[in-house]
């Protein structure tokens, strides 16, 4: 790890009793790790918010498999953007439904574009872009 810089935190005591009863919860060892994480996911968010920022993410999509052409569609829109895609794994959930994730790799507007266009496509029950990093700019 790199060099580490100590700093104070002053909060209600409330609110930090809220916060140490999240991160055990979630099974942080301790307080400092939770912070990090936190300003992590923003940094995140902030690369998210640049259009041009190079980003990865997943898309998630739970569909009917018989729905009228639907895996077709869905497949060709991925080919269209081949260059963007990195992997797509497709799971049978039973006898009808489907979970497939795209992961994805290109500039925030190019990614959010491809996201819409396969999470609005008709007959797919549920989708979601999962916003991540490549990890260049987050330490």
């Amino acid at each position: 790890m790199a060099d580490l810089e100590r700093f104070g935190v002053s909060m209600e005591a409330d609110l930090l009793i809220r916060f140490d009863g999240l991160i055990g919860k979630r099974g942080y060892a301790s307080r400092s790790e939770a912070i990090r994480d936190l300003i992590r996911r923003e940094l995140v968010k902030e690369e998210w918010s640049e259009p041009d920022r190079e980003v990865m993410g997943t898309i998630t999509l739970v569909y009917e498999h018989h729905e009228h052409d639907l895996s077709e569609m869905l497949a060709e829109l991925q080919h269209r953007h081949h260059d963007a895609i990195v992997c797509t794994t497709h799971v049978h959930i039973d006898a009808h439904n489907c979970l497939e994730v795209v992961i994805v790799r290109g500039r925030v507007s190019r990614v959010k574009t491809i996201a819409e266009q396969l999470i609005s496509t008709r007959g797919v029950k549920h989708g979601e872009l999962m916003a991540t990093t490549t990890g260049a700019a987050v330490t």
